[in-house]
């Protein structure tokens, strides 16, 4: 088709016949980077043209006399040293030309490379109804020329290899299969690449669907106030409608970052529950908060499944605290003060610090303050 595509630009403008006016030898050649090429262009002898008034372009670029030979009257030649990569993948232009600008013929130089092996094939299944997979061309990748990239698959222990069709994803190096994939049985997946001067094949994976199922985001993100207390938001969600039906134990990431921020907290710790409490975070002050799924053990897989995409962002504001409100300043020295909310202040004070994910003040929480706090008392008195 390229090749057809060349010849069709270079349809003589003057000589009217079906006898060429001039033919190049070779025609639309693929060469390696690097190598030369001597062409001809020899005029049909009817048309009196004489070869030494004939002249080459490149790309449109008259090339140096100094380049040619005159072989015979109506044979001149061209020599091209250490070729570099062909400026579009259509194709290089060598046109010959007749001594008014006329051309007489033209030919396609295809100058690269041969694929390298395609690495880093993955592929995932948005819950279990389909597969896309991805891939990364071999070595830098540019082959100068067009090069064909294919995703074959087949059923490990039986079944006919099949291609990929669906290039269209939007994505390079991406292919999209839809439907008609089994359950519970592995599949062989690699990728081939070719082009005019060669061809290469991926490593060969084997993934059972199952294994490599992703889900939508979780839906109906909420995020709210847990009553007045300061430093906590809670956030609840929903199971991902496509997965309701499934036999699955979802994990779930949550993470949250300030209204003025770019930099994203995670947590880690959420499990398979569909709410969780934030602690340790600033009063007064505007939270963004994010879910993702990863859907483990479909059907009973025994690996962990793809993490979703976020879900989209969800806001809320914590409470303002009290003490800011009211104005009211710390206790002077030597005013009185009792133990206990002394004590409590600091204990505030400690949670905001080592409070965060999903947490609440347990008695667990409080248990290791008190450590701290008979840390703290015995380090002051050895001071003291």
């Amino acid at each position: 088709m390229l090749s057809l595509l060349c010849l069709m630009l270079f349809v003589p403008r003057v000589f009217s016949s079906s006898t060429p006016v001039a033919v190049i030898f070779p025609q639309d050649p693929a060469l390696r980077m690097g190598s030369s090429l001597t062409a001809t262009c020899t005029v049909s002898p009817e048309r009196g043209l004489h070869a030494n008034t004939m002249y080459w372009t490149m790309n449109g670029k008259r090339l140096p006399s100094s380049t040619y030979d005159l072989l015979s009257p109506n044979c001149l030649s061209v020599t091209l040293h250490h070729l570099n990569g062909s400026q579009q993948q259509s194709g290089d232009n060598l046109v010959c030309h007749s001594g008014d600008g006329h051309v007489l013929a033209g030919s396609c130089l295809y100058v690269g490379m041969p694929p390298e092996k395609p690495v880093n094939l993955t592929c995932w299944s948005r819950n279990t109804k389909d597969l896309s997979c991805k891939w990364t061309p071999g070595g830098r990748g540019e082959t100068f020329i067009k090069t064909k990239y294919t995703l074959k698959y087949k059923l490990r222990w039986y079944g006919r290899e099949r291609e990929c069709e669906d290039y269209s994803t939007g994505q390079r190096y991406t292919c999209y299969i839809p439907r008609d994939l089994a359950l519970f049985t592995p599949y062989e997946i690699w990728v081939e690449a070719s082009n005019q001067l060669g061809t290469a094949t991926s490593d060969v994976i084997t993934l059972d669907i199952l294994d490599v199922v992703t889900t939508d985001p979780p839906d109906n993100v909420h995020v709210s106030r847990v009553g007045e207390l300061e430093d906590q938001l809670t956030v609840h969600w929903g199971i991902p409608p496509a997965l309701k039906d499934f036999l699955f134990q979802a994990k779930y990431q949550i993470r949250y970052r300030l209204e003025d921020s770019t930099e994203w907290k995670v947590v880690d710790n959420v499990g398979n529950q569909t709410s969780c409490r934030l602690a340790g975070l600033r009063a007064g002050t505007v939270y963004f908060v994010q879910v993702r799924c990863n859907p483990v053990g479909i059907y009973g897989s025994r690996k962990a499944g793809i993490w979703s995409d976020w879900s989209h962002p969800s806001a809320a504001s914590t409470p303002h605290s009290e003490r800011l409100q009211s104005g009211s300043c710390e206790p002077k020295p030597g005013e009185q003060n009792s133990t206990l909310r002394r004590e409590l202040k600091q204990f505030f004070g400690w949670v905001r610090k080592h409070a965060y994910g999903c947490s609440g003040m347990s008695i667990k929480l409080y248990d290791q303050w008190r450590v701290w706090l008979q840390k703290s008392h015995k380090t002051r008195n050895q001071i003291l």
